[in-house]
């Protein structure tokens, strides 16, 4: 069965499927792309690699426990062997864990000049969530924004914050981010709901070449086919993170129009 949302489909954002569905969508980005690109530009699939603390543990509190003394009374009889004093019980914590991440992202490259021409950034958990991760993503965008670099940022995650931009105060689900570097600071933002397709977008290149239009939502439907994620996905399952109240009637719906049964969790604040 195919993907059986018109757009993005929210159980691939659940943290047991995101990482792999974002290792396979930039592969197919790059698979897209290269026969109409070559032989003038390269696209290759980058990595950057770092370390940032378990922001989830620094958060984890010690719980409120009673801390007693050992009930066991002590042993009368005369022993010339020492006995230990009782001692506390331990208490569990959770220790802020260093966390190597590791984050895939396109380069258009001219294969003449050997120059960066575009770059194509899927988002990930780490980029948006509060943290050391997401600061060090703001810092590369904003070397990226200095430069004569075009950039595409692609954000299909419902989760935390989305990446700033200025003068713009319409709420979506995700979103699109074309920015070319010789049209800066105006930038092109594509805003789209649960229930809408992915917008296609133009990739930016060096003029005067003619730039490729990426059918995301074809390549997403792809990888959801390729992996067979019809097979895997629980549609029972309670959504992470949670839809709202008016998502959630929808998805719903849609999921008992194409037979497959279940509801969408509700968030606490809708």
């Amino acid at each position: 069965m195919p993907n059986p949302f018109p757009g993005m489909n929210p159980y691939l954002e659940h943290p047991d499927f995101w990482p792999e569905v974002h290792h396979l969508l930039i592969g197919m980005i790059q698979e897209s792309l290269v026969p109409q690109l070559v032989p003038k530009y390269r696209v290759a699939i980058e990595k950057r690699i770092y370390e940032i603390k378990g922001e989830q543990s620094l958060l984890v509190g010690i719980p409120d426990v009673s801390i007693q003394r050992n009930p066991t009374p002590r042993n009368s009889i005369i022993s010339n062997v020492a006995v230990a004093a009782p001692t506390t019980a331990p208490v569990k914590v959770t220790l802020p864990m260093s966390e190597e991440v590791r984050e895939g992202y396109l380069e258009v490259i001219d294969m003449t000049t050997k120059e960066v021409v575009t770059v194509i950034e899927v988002l990930s958990p780490a980029n948006k969530r509060p943290g050391q991760g997401r600061k060090m993503y703001d810092e590369k965008r904003d070397k990226v924004f200095g430069s004569r670099t075009h950039f595409v940022e692609i954000d299909l995650l419902r989760g935390w914050e989305p990446l700033p931009v200025l003068e713009n105060n319409i709420a979506a689900s995700y979103r699109i981010l074309v920015s070319r570097a010789n049209q800066r600071p105006l930038a092109d933002l594509y805003l789209f709901n649960l229930s809408d397709a992915i917008p296609s977008f133009p990739l930016p290149l060096r003029s005067p070449d003619v730039e490729p239009i990426v059918d995301l939502q074809a390549l997403l439907n792809t990888v959801y086919d390729r992996a067979g994620y019809d097979f895997t996905i629980d549609y029972t399952a309670e959504l992470v993170p949670a839809l709202s109240e008016t998502d959630a009637t929808w998805a719903d719906a849609l999921l008992e129009e194409r037979g497959l049964k279940g509801r969408s969790q509700i968030t606490t604040d809708s």
